[in-house]
């Protein structure tokens, strides 16, 4: 766990000596470095779902991710007690973490014993860890859901309204770090993409240098000769130009689509 500097010697003081406002400042701090550093979802997610349940003073947490197709993935928790709740929700396909994240909104069951006829599955789970209450907070980020958050009780009550503030403001800032980093992915692809085709057009245009001069057409007509062998032969035009300009195709065989015989 991160500790602050004591801004007298330098030693590192253990956040159960600090305030909750300064352990606080100091998870802020943690979570905020995700903007601008390298780092793993998964260890900042954990971080995440420890820090709030330590922080908010409840017992356990979890935290259900989704994955590039959309599904819900438990990603972190405290324990394996957390864990096996989530997975009894992701199972049964209900839950509170579930509907928090179908609906975007935060989900808050003081009492368990309340929506066993809800959610038996999740209800029977959460009872076997010892569990009596639940807050689920959403991921969110203008109008996106990428996933949420469950803290458990072991008392029956809810959170008070600091409380759920502070788990909207941390998972906010985590929301923040992990749709920047799915961002550069994403725009890591487009940019892949964009040099494929900026390849494939020196390509075409060293293919049709190759036509025009084998066969003493201008460019436009080595381009249209270029295209239509492509769609006869049912090859891409990248292919095509690539084969005629590393001369691996003779360009000779490349010709003007044949006329349409006329009927007599």
């Amino acid at each position: 766990m991160v500790t602050p500097m004591d801004a007298h010697d330098g030693r590192r003081t253990p956040m159960s000596d600090l305030s909750r406002e300064q352990r606080l400042n100091v998870v802020f701090v943690k979570l905020a470095d995700t903007l601008v550093d390298d780092y793993d979802t998964v260890e900042l997610l954990q971080y995440l779902v420890e820090s709030c349940a330590e922080l908010l003073d409840t017992d356990a947490g979890g935290l259900m991710l989704a994955d590039s197709s959309g599904q819900l993935q438990a990603i972190a928790s405290t324990g394996e007690a957390a864990e096996l709740v989530e997975i009894m929700q992701l199972n049964a396909g209900m839950g509170p973490c579930v509907e928090c994240f179908t609906t975007g909104e935060a989900v808050s069951v003081p009492d368990i014993d309340t929506v066993q006829a809800k959610w038996p599955d999740f209800a029977q789970a959460a009872a076997a860890g010892g569990f009596h209450s639940v807050y689920a907070t959403p991921l969110r980020l203008r109008g996106k859901t990428v996933g949420a958050m469950n803290l458990f009780s072991i008392q029956v009550g809810k959170l008070n309204d600091r409380d759920i503030a502070t788990a909207r403001a941390l998972t906010d800032i985590a929301t923040i770090g992990i749709m920047q980093e799915r961002l550069v992915r994403e725009s890591s692809a487009v940019t892949e993409q964009l040099q494929h085709a900026l390849d494939s057009r020196v390509l075409i245009e060293q293919a049709k240098g190759v036509l025009s001069e084998a066969h003493s057409i201008p460019l436009e007509e080595a381009f249209t000769w270029l295209r239509d062998h492509a769609r006869r032969n049912q090859t891409s035009l990248r292919t095509l130009a690539e084969s005629i300009a590393t001369r691996t195709l003779d360009p000779a065989t490349i010709s003007a689509r044949p006329a349409t015989k006329k009927r007599p």
